[in-house]
């Protein structure tokens, strides 16, 4: 899922829900234990305060709160404001048919146990689309194909997604805060794998899809070889067409692009066919 806010960094912790898939851009001191440095301005000179942990917790427990009911409340997306390219969102299967669907937000499969789309289709906005079908046959050259597991979503999934999570879950960004949208939502984002073209199946990986584990980052050195390398081999057939992979999921990519398009709420059936 997400695996998705504005502004994700690289987590160090990660909260998994019992027998679950789910679905998706720190301060440290050696100083004195116990305390963490916060910079604070005063008259443009940078000081540092020593802030003892357990306060800071209590802080963050705050703020935590306060933007899961601001996020409660948001009854829309949130306002922009800038230019913003034209939406262009397409189907992907309808620029090339041999890529593969496991639209798991459209089936119990995910870890809400429900699904949350109508429809088991991916789109994305059409230069991301295109970069797409350059990476399958690219992939198909050397024997694999994308599997394809979620592409654009509307705000409102990523609100359903937000509401049902914890507070842990929402701290550590295991879902996109609605208040700030997703990649998801402006179409610039996919969530894949690949699949063996001589057995039409999905290949291992380090981690399951949606697995909140360490064994999800796409710099896991552990597991088998051969899962780290599909992995890898992946990830260089996205980057060669603009898109980066999310520091946490290794299979969750953003185009390039993702800034120059509003955050969007239509749903699948309001597409078209």
């Amino acid at each position: 899922m997400n695996t998705d806010s504005e502004n994700r960094d690289q987590l160090t912790t990660r909260v998994q829900r019992p027998s679950v898939t789910k679905p998706h851009d720190p301060l440290s001191s050696s100083v004195i234990p116990g305390s963490t440095p916060v910079s604070g301005f005063i008259s443009g000179e940078v000081i540092q305060k020593r802030i003892p942990s357990s306060t800071l917790s209590t802080l963050c427990s705050v703020a935590i709160l306060f933007a899961a009911l601001f996020a409660g409340c948001q009854h829309g997306p949130p306002k922009e404001r800038g230019q913003f390219k034209e939406s262009d969102l397409v189907e992907v299967v309808k620029l090339d048919s041999t890529i593969h669907l496991d639209i798991r937000y459209a089936t119990t499969n995910n870890f809400l146990h429900r699904p949350v789309y109508a429809q088991a289709r991916a789109f994305l906005q059409r230069p991301a689309a295109e970069a797409l079908v350059r990476a399958q046959k690219a992939l198909k050259s050397q024997g694999y194909g994308v599997l394809l597991f979620d592409g654009y979503r509307p705000w409102s999934v990523t609100k359903i997604f937000w509401d049902s999570a914890t507070d842990a879950e929402r701290k550590i960004e295991f879902v996109a805060n609605p208040r700030k949208g997703s990649r998801h939502n402006r179409g610039c984002a996919v969530d894949l794998s690949l699949i063996d073209l001589k057995t039409g199946l999905a290949v291992a990986m380090p981690s399951e899809y949606d697995e909140f584990t360490e064994r999800a980052f796409p710099t896991y050195a552990g597991g088998a070889f051969e899962a780290r390398a599909l992995r890898d081999l992946l990830r260089k057939a996205m980057e060669a067409e603009g898109f980066t992979v999310y520091s946490a999921e290794w299979w969750h990519f953003d185009y390039k692009d993702w800034k120059q398009y509003h955050i969007l709420n239509l749903p699948f059936e309001a597409l078209g066919r």
